[in-house]
């Protein structure tokens, strides 16, 4: 039987100055909203977003529950769509039944990416064979599967550029989301033609001041912009948040951001990683009616959590 739980308000945890809307739509292309963080107010979270002229949302699947419970979010809210793999710090889960379970996911319509998957040397939760052996394993999977690939990175550029060089001809496109590493790491990656995922690590002065100067160096119909919601929550925000969960109604300040540092508008951005984004995952355009009102599942009323 349902729980009910009583409705937040539209605006509930964000004050008036995190408010933002973008002059064009956003696509929020990594969103963690399988996150126990937004269990009991998704739909306030997603009308939030909408509000804030974040359109289209893609969930990040990280590993096998995960990228299920992601995609019947899909198949409940409009304009949400899903990736589905295993994060590197799950590789040691990786078996045979789990790789049947993936291609079986990678079938649904609501799926338009395989990961996310790739290396993590920074904290080795898998060792590093465990990672290489269910990355190669998923990259097998988007060639399979023709999906692109939605890839993570930590302390690991040189290897991930030397893997994927073997299997690139054979991949439709690949995009390293949450990108945090250096120069060399970035021009490793364009050389490849891959895309390259924002988030407000830019706005961090501390660890984030070297994205600032590297920014304008990517092609604009190579760069995507996601929140990573709940993490990352920008630290220049001009106002504090309850409880400090980041969510995709805050994806607006980030693009300000990018676009600063790359010297143009944020209208200028906003259409340019929208339409990349559309592009790279194979998304229709939001139609005009899909702007205006609530995002409520079917037959549902807000508030209402099964």
């Amino acid at each position: 039987m349902p729980t009910v739980h009583s409705s937040p308000s539209i605006d509930e945890g964000l004050p008036e100055a995190l408010r933002f809307h973008s002059p064009v739509p956003l696509v929020d292309i990594g969103a963690n909203l399988t996150h126990e963080s937004f269990a009991r107010d998704l739909e306030a979270t997603l009308q939030r977003a909408h509000a804030a002229g974040v359109q289209t949302l893609v969930l990040t699947g990280t590993e096998l529950h995960n990228a299920e419970q992601a995609v019947a979010l899909c198949q409940r809210y409009p304009s949400l769509y899903a990736t589905a793999g295993v994060h590197p710090h799950h590789a040691s889960d990786w078996t045979p039944q789990m790789h049947k379970a993936m291609a079986d996911l990678h079938r649904q319509p609501e799926v338009v990416a395989v990961g996310e998957c790739g290396l993590d040397f920074n904290r080795n939760f898998s060792t590093p064979n465990e990672q290489e052996r269910a990355f190669e394993a998923q990259l097998g999977l988007a060639v399979e599967s023709g999906l692109p690939l939605f890839l993570h990175e930590r302390d690991a550029g040189a290897r991930m550029c030397d893997i994927l060089k073997s299997w690139r001809d054979d991949i439709q496109h690949a995009v390293v989301h949450c990108f945090t590493a250096d120069k060399d790491t970035l021009y490793g990656y364009l050389d490849q033609d891959l895309h390259i995922g924002l988030t407000g690590w830019i706005c961090d002065e501390r660890r984030g001041h070297h994205l600032r100067e590297l920014v304008a160096d990517i092609p604009a119909d190579r760069l995507m912009v996601e929140t990573d919601c709940p993490y990352l929550l920008p630290r220049n925000l001009p106002a504090k948040l309850k409880g400090r969960r980041h969510e995709p109604a805050l994806l607006p300040w980030i693009v300000r951001e990018i676009a600063h540092w790359r010297g143009e508008s944020e209208a200028q951005l906003a259409a340019s990683s929208t339409a990349t984004a559309l592009a790279f995952f194979g998304i229709a355009a939001p139609s005009a009616s899909s702007s205006k009102g609530p995002i409520t599942g079917p037959g549902e009323t807000p508030g209402e959590e099964s």
